[in-house]
């Protein structure tokens, strides 16, 4: 049998969804011209209701301390190899597998690790490989850089093997999906930990470590985004064979990739940790520009032929979403229009507002606030809040790199915290919480971004969870091997 998705699910024995439509939610009326109809849309809705008693709560779990961290990674184009990379390069941990469904990728992101000790067999040339290395019993941690909506069924059936899981954003890419990690994730009591590199990018961190010491006083909106426009190179990723993200901006309307802006702002806010968000509306753009990418494109070579007059999804999506403590939070998504890079990364309180973008960051408080601080303020301020994970961690993260130092941060505090038998950062409920936004936004912007409730996916167990301290007042024994 080949192992696809869909056989995979069945075979996995990983129960599906299904839940009672709520009497209460949508209710204004939405035009039948206008209405989507889909079934996969409407169970989008019906799944974000689902039932769910929490059997154990993941958040602040501590697993016991590894000694040794033994890696096997699943899918290693350009991201997957670059991690294999980093993650060589620090102590106690040891790459003992590397899968993906070429070979050739697999046996170069083997050659890049950097360090001896990583006796690392490649897995390649079957459709189940990953799951044959998934099975080993030498395994701690799975790290998963595959195409997206493989990352949840991987996830699922690393933790029933015994395995915590590292996965690329988003998750995963249905409400479904999300709840499948939550509920695996409680009964394996393994780690769901969702690669979110900018969460440790360093004003992301100092801007948390302000909020977290009341520098903004009460938070009242921010701002996150992925602005990145990569044009044509959408199309060129999507030539045969690893087309995966080309065809999810074709048959998806939404915003396909929210985590980046969202995740930092979240922490910010204390999601899931005494705050939680409780409903979100979405709008899209109509898509000028990836059909007329796909006719250019298909006069230079005949296999973009088959994307002419193709639907794309709208170029910019703008959500909205509200907290149960009545703050709002704008998340965008555009890669095809010519701006400049941004995650916006915008958090406006009662005290004081930061910006990251445009470069370089700001800052402006309370009486100043009809202008940005000064470069001077600006130092000052962030060498008294800079938090130790910064001061210790920021030129040996700069040097090895990964988007600045901010990958290779985000590998290391992992590592360091399964070594120490630390809470992870980022647990299962922040991975489910921020990906789920993506289908969320499809159902809005399919009905004419009527609002739709964001499950709860603790449980109600966020009205007692602590904010967890990611400064590293704990842990940071784990060292790097430097060159």
């Amino acid at each position: 049998m080949q192992i696809n998705r869909r056989n995979f699910l069945k075979a996995a024995g990983v129960a599906t969804v299904s839940a009672m439509l709520p009497t209460k939610g949508i209710s204004r009326e939405i035009p039948a011209e206008k209405q989507q109809s889909s079934k996969s849309l409407e169970k989008i809705y019906r799944e974000a209701y689902k039932k769910h008693s929490q059997k154990f709560n993941m958040c602040g779990y501590t697993a016991p301390k590894l000694e040794t961290v033994r890696v096997g990674f699943v899918g290693v184009g350009n991201r997957g190899s670059a991690a294999v990379e980093r993650i060589s390069r620090i102590d106690g941990v040891k790459i003992v597998a590397i899968c993906d469904e070429l070979s050739e990728h697999a046996e170069k992101a083997k050659a890049r690790i950097q360090t001896p000790g990583h006796p690392a067999l490649v897995y390649s040339g079957k459709e189940d490989s990953w799951m044959e290395m998934c099975r080993r019993d030498d395994i701690d941690l799975v790290y998963v850089a595959a195409p997206w909506e493989w990352h949840a069924p991987i996830g699922v059936y690393s933790m029933r093997q015994g395995k915590h899981v590292a996965l690329e954003i988003p998750v995963a890419t249905t409400v479904e999906d999300c709840w499948q990690l939550v509920e695996t994730s409680e009964e394996t009591k393994k780690h769901c930990v969702i690669l979110e590199n900018c969460c440790y990018d360093f004003f992301e961190l100092l801007t948390l470590n302000l909020a977290r010491n009341g520098f903004f006083g009460e938070i009242v909106h921010a701002e996150g985004g992925y602005i990145h426009e990569i044009g044509e190179s959408l199309f060129f990723r999507g030539k045969p064979g690893r087309s995966w993200r080309l065809k999810e901006n074709m048959r998806r309307n939404g915003n396909l990739y929210p985590t980046h802006g969202l995740g930092p702002v979240a922490q910010i806010m204390n999601i899931n940790r005494g705050n939680r968000m409780e409903y979100m509306v979405s709008m899209s753009s109509d898509d000028f520009l990836m059909n007329q990418y796909s006719q250019e494109l298909s006069l230079k070579e005949d296999y973009f032929k088959q994307f002419e007059g193709a639907s794309f999804r709208g170029n910019m999506n703008s959500s909205i979403i509200k907290t149960i403590k009545g703050q709002t939070i704008l998340i965008q998504h555009d890669i095809t229009t010519p701006r400049p890079y941004s995650r916006l990364h915008t958090i406006s309180g009662t005290k004081a507002t930061a910006q990251k973008y445009p470069l370089p960051p700001r800052l402006s408080m309370a009486g100043d606030h009809k202008e940005w601080l000064s470069e001077d303020k600006f130092e000052e301020i962030e060498r008294r809040y800079n938090p130790p994970i910064i001061k210790k961690m920021q030129d040996i993260a700069k040097e090895i790199g990964g988007h600045g130092g901010m990958d290779f941060l985000m590998d290391w505090r992992l590592i360091d915290c399964l070594r120490n038998g630390l809470p992870v950062d980022m647990d299962v409920y922040d991975a489910a919480s921020w990906s789920v936004i993506g289908p969320l936004s499809e159902w809005s912007v399919a009905n004419r971004s009527a609002p739709i409730d964001i499950p709860d996916f603790t449980n109600g167990a966020w009205k007692k969870n602590q904010p967890h301290d990611i400064s590293l007042k704990h842990g940071g024994t784990t060292g790097v091997v430097t060159k």
